[in-house]
C-alpha cells in the first residue's frame, strides 16, 4: 500500500508580483504548507519551491477523447479567475501549458498524476475518470474568487507531485427524492458535490409510500394518482395523527431524468436508481390496487414509517415490475439498479390465501422465503438485460439471490454476512453515515429523525470491518451516505445536513484508514470550506466552531 509522504492543508496562494518578474523567479517561490489543503487526501505527495502562473496565454493541451474534461476544466478557471484558457486538441506538449493526457502507466481506472512545475501542469490518468479526479485536486490548488485581485496579483498553482488513487471502487451519496422532492437544478448541485468530492455515483431513491417520482409511460396512474399525497404530517405528530392540510405532489419526467442522467456522466457519477419493492409501495397500491393483497383501499402515505401494505407475489405484478424496470433501464445506464427490499412486513402475505399458494407451490419454508422468492424473480430479469441487483440488507432473509449485492444500513452486520456469503457489499450503516441524523444537541438543531452522528464520527468509520478475514475484505465495494428528507423540506436544509459530514466520507472512501488523522484533516476542513462559501452553500458550521474555540483557547493561555 502506497504511503502518503506530506500531510498538507489547503488555500490558493496569489502572487503579488510587478510585471518585470522573470519567468526563473517563479520557478523559486517558497509556498507554505497551507497551500496544500487537498481532500479527500492523496495517497502520494510532495511539494516543492515554484508556482505555475496561469494568464491570458495558458492553454489547456488535450486529446479528442479528453476534449470534455479540458472544457470543464477552462470553464472552471474562466468562472473563478475570469480567464478561459483556449483548448487545443492534439497538440504536443509544451512549457507553460496545462495538459490533460491518458496513459497506460497505471493499474487503477480512476488514477492519476498531477504535475505541477514553474513551466507546466500535466495531469494523466488511466481513463478520462482518472484524469477527472486528477482536474479536481487541481481545482483546490487554483485561487478562490475572493483571493484573486486583477490588477495586483498573478494567478499561481504551487508546485507539487501527487500520484493518487481511491482506496475503495464505490463511493457514494443517497438522497431521497419520495418523501420531499426538490428542483432538477438542486439535483445537479448534489451531482455537483458528488463529483467534487471524487465520489462517483448518485444513489436516486425515487420511490416510496409518500410519493412515486419517475414518468412510466406504460403506467400514467403511477405519476397521475402515485405522485400526490393529500396532505403531510406536520412534524412528528404520528399520535394523535396532526396533517398540514396541504396537497404533495411531484415528479421527474423521463427527459429530465434522461438530462441529469447525462450532466452526471459528464461529471463520471453513474446514477443509480431505487424501485422499491416488494415493500414501501403504498404510493403503487394507490395507483394500482389490483397489485395489492386485497387489503385496499390504499391511499398515497402522509406520515412517515413502515406500512403493513406491499406488493402480492402474483404474476400481474411481476409483469407490472418488469414493465417498469424495462422503462427504469432505458433511461439508467448503470450497471446496478436498487430494489429496495427493506421494511417489508409479512402479515399481509401471511393472511393472503394467494401468497401461501406461492409459498406451498414455490416449496419456501416461509415469508421470508418468499420475499427471496420474489427477489430472485426481479434479479432474474435485471440479470436477462444485463443489469444487478443492489439492495438492503433485509433481502439477506430467506436467502439472498444469487447475484446480489447488499447495502448494509442496519450496522455493519449485513455487510459482514453478506461478505461472509462472498457477495459485493456497500457499506451505509445508520450508526455513522445516514445524514438524517443530529449533528450536534437536538435542543438547538434544525427537526431531524433522531440520533447523532457528528462529522468527527462520520470521519472515524472504517468501511472494513474487522471480522473479516483478508479474503473477504475484497467484498467490500466501498461505502455511502443516506439523506432521507422525511423532515428535509428544501434543499437548503439537505445542503446543510450534508456539509461537512460529505467532505469526511469522502476521505473516509478515498483515503487508507492509517494514513487518515482527525486533527489534521480538520485543519484542512478549514480550508476546504472556503469552496463551500464561494459556492454560496448553506452548511453546518459546528466542526468550525469548534476550531474556533479552540484556537481562542490556545491563544488566552
Amino acid at each position: 500500500m502506497r504511503k502518503i509522504i506530506t500531510s498538507l492543508f489547503l488555500t490558493m496562494s496569489i502572487i503579488s508580483c510587478d510585471t518585470s518578474k522573470s519567468y526563473e523567479e517563479f520557478a523559486k517561490v517558497e509556498n507554505k504548507k497551507q497551500d496544500y489543503a487537498i481532500i479527500p487526501l492523496p495517497q502520494k505527495m510532495e511539494t516543492s519551491k515554484g508556482v505555475f502562473i496561469v494568464d491570458e496565454h495558458t492553454k489547456i493541451q488535450v486529446s479528442q477523447d479528453l476534449s470534455q474534461e479540458g472544457q470543464f476544466l477552462s470553464d472552471y478557471i474562466e468562472e473563478v479567475t475570469g480567464i478561459a484558457p483556449e483548448i487545443k486538441l492534439n497538440e504536443k506538449e509544451v512549457e507553460r501549458s496545462i495538459s490533460l493526457k491518458i496513459s497506460t502507466d497505471f493499474d487503477r481506472d480512476e488514477a492519476y498524476n498531477l504535475i505541477v512545475t514553474h513551466e507546466k501542469v500535466v495531469v494523466e490518468g488511466a481513463s478520462a475518470k482518472g484524469v477527472f479526479y486528477g482536474v479536481q485536486t487541481l481545482k483546490q490548488l487554483l485561487p478562490l474568487q475572493s483571493e484573486i485581485d486583477a490588477e495586483s496579483a498573478e494567478i499561481a498553482i504551487p508546485a507539487v507531485t501527487i500520484s493518487d488513487a481511491p482506496a475503495f471502487d464505490y463511493r457514494g451519496m443517497h438522497l431521497d427524492v419520495a418523501r420531499h422532492m426538490f428542483p432538477v437544478e438542486f439535483i445537479k448541485k448534489y451531482i455537483d458535490l458528488i463529483a467534487m468530492h471524487k465520489m462517483n455515483t448518485f444513489h436516486w431513491h425515487l420511490t416510496e409510500d409518500q410519493g412515486w417520482r419517475i414518468e412510466i409511460k406504460q403506467y400514467p396512474k403511477l405519476t397521475e394518482i402515485g405522485s400526490i399525497r393529500k396532505e403531510t404530517m406536520i412534524e412528528k405528530n404520528f399520535d394523535p395523527y396532526k396533517g398540514d392540510g396541504e396537497e404533495y405532489g411531484g415528479y421527474y419526467t423521463q427527459e429530465e431524468v434522461k438530462d441529469i442522467v447525462a450532466y452526471a456522466a459528464k461529471r463520471h457519477v453513474t446514477v443509480i436508481p431505487e424501485i422499491e419493492l416488494p415493500g414501501h409501495s403504498r404510493a403503487v397500491l394507490a395507483a394500482y390496487p389490483e397489485l395489492g393483497n386485497g387489503t385496499g383501499p390504499y391511499e398515497v402515505a402522509t406520515k412517515w414509517g413502515v406500512f403493513k401494505e406491499i406488493l402480492a407475489p402474483k404474476e400481474e405484478t411481476f409483469e407490472f415490475l418488469e414493465n417498469v424496470l424495462t422503462e427504469v433501464m432505458e433511461l439508467f445506464p448503470s450497471e446496478y439498479i436498487h430494489i429496495g427490499g427493506d421494511e417489508a412486513p409479512k402479515t399481509e402475505w401471511e393472511q393472503s390465501a394467494q401468497a401461501q399458494e406461492v409459498i406451498k407451490r414455490e416449496g419456501l419454508k416461509d415469508e421470508h422465503e418468499l420475499q427471496s422468492y420474489f427477489i430472485r424473480r426481479i434479479e432474474k430479469f435485471l440479470n436477462e438485460n444485463g443489469r444487478q441487483i443492489i439492495g438492503w440488507d433485509e433481502i439477506l432473509e430467506g436467502g439472498l439471490a444469487p447475484n446480489a449485492t447488499v447495502m448494509s444500513w442496519r450496522g455493519n452486520q449485513g455487510g459482514i454476512e453478506a461478505a461472509k456469503q462472498k457477495h459485493n457489499v456497500v457499506m451505509t450503516p445508520n450508526t455513522h453515515l445516514y445524514f438524517d441524523h443530529y449533528q450536534s444537541d437536538p435542543e438547538t438543531e434544525p427537526l431531524a429523525i433522531g440520533g447523532n452522528s457528528t462529522v468527527s464520527h462520520v470521519y472515524s468509520f472504517d468501511p472494513v470491518p474487522e471480522e473479516l478475514s483478508a479474503g473477504e475484505e475484497k467484498y467490500i465495494l466501498g461505502a455511502q451516505a443516506n439523506v432521507w428528507t422525511e423532515y428535509m423540506k428544501d434543499s437548503d436544509y439537505v445542503e446543510y445536513m450534508v456539509l461537512p459530514r460529505m467532505t469526511a466520507l469522502s476521505e473516509v472512501v478515498w483515503t487508507y484508514p492509517e494514513e487518515r488523522n482527525w486533527d489534521e484533516f480538520k485543519a484542512r476542513l478549514v480550508e476546504f470550506k472556503k469552496l463551500y462559501d464561494q459556492m454560496d452553500l448553506n452548511y453546518a458550521t459546528h466542526v468550525f466552531d469548534e476550531v474556533n474555540n479552540e484556537e481562542n483557547t490556545l491563544a488566552d493561555e
